[in-house]
């Protein structure tokens, strides 16, 4: 038997990549009316229904290139959100972008939410958030009435915060780089632990019990191979280094984030890990 939509907003979905098709079973399956809209059948079909949606998430795809961040593909889905509607950016964007999409667009009301969703848990993660941030692209009266109706169908997290959306988008390159620099750093780890001749799982074992380790990054030997890969981190962590470079230019942090950086491509490389996804960042490896 079909559900049946609670009353209520309803809500809509640019990009049905893992991401955002997660959210939007997690809506449906808490009864809200939901449209998806994709490049890909059946949905491709959804466009024009976009605009009567009362609220849109945004997750597609952000790329970042030899070229640098292409934000573009963001952009363009905001301009199918309805005038007066509220748009929600999930999608991994340089600090700033929000802020400048709503300039363009000052007759939809934007915001930025950081997503912290993992590939092999996504469905659980989207219905059981730690955090729920709305960023919010000015501090105004709308954007305010928004984000209280945001957090009342959001799924309940034990942290909420409505900030600004620069503040919310670091918040998310915090994330993802704290991330990979973990998984480096536990590498570079696993290399002291093998010059010594030691076994690396009793290491391992004791990590995953300090209360101070994210200790899900503390296993070298991830998946496919060695190093931080996935479609986030590295593209994110390219991006990162190149926003410090041109906005901050201090010359230790640019060296400290280029040495994580190579080091993570020359394992990703001598592992044969996500080699598709570290072309599609540095060109020709």
């Amino acid at each position: 038997m079909p559900m049946i939509a609670k009353p209520g907003p309803t809500v809509g979905f640019i990009g049905q990549g893992w991401i955002g098709k997660n959210y939007a079973d997690d809506f449906e399956r808490r009864g809200y009316a939901v449209v998806r809209y994709a490049l890909e059948a059946p949905y491709i079909a959804n466009k024009d229904a976009i605009a009567a949606c009362d609220i849109v998430f945004i997750a597609v795809p952000t790329p970042t290139t030899p070229d640098g961040f292409d934000g573009s593909i963001v952009r363009d889905s905001v301009g199918l959100v309805g005038t007066g509607k509220v748009a929600i950016i999930k999608s991994t964007v340089l600090p700033g972008t929000t802020a400048l999409f709503q300039s363009q667009y000052p007759d939809r009301v934007l915001f930025y939410a950081p997503e912290f969703l993992s590939e092999a848990t996504a469905a659980y993660d989207a219905a059981h958030p730690f955090s729920n941030i709305l960023g919010a692209a000015v501090r105004d009266a709308a954007h305010e009435e928004a984000a209280t109706r945001l957090h009342a169908i959001l799924p309940p997290a034990p942290f909420s915060l409505t900030c600004t959306s620069t503040e919310a988008e670091l918040i998310k390159y915090a994330h993802n780089g704290s991330g990979y620099v973990e998984v480096v750093f536990f590498n570079l780890m696993y290399d002291l632990a093998q010059k010594f001749g030691v076994n690396w799982a009793p290491i391992e074992a004791a990590l995953s019990k300090d209360p101070f380790i994210a200790s899900r990054y503390a296993k070298p030997v991830h998946k496919t191979g060695r190093g931080a890969g996935g479609h986030c981190f590295i593209k994110d962590f390219a991006a990162l280094r190149r926003l410090y470079e041109e906005r901050v230019g201090d010359s230790a942090g640019i060296a400290a984030l280029s040495a994580f950086e190579e080091k993570n491509r020359v394992l990703l490389k001598a592992s044969g890990k996500d080699l598709d996804l570290l072309e599609g960042v540095y060109g020709t490896l």
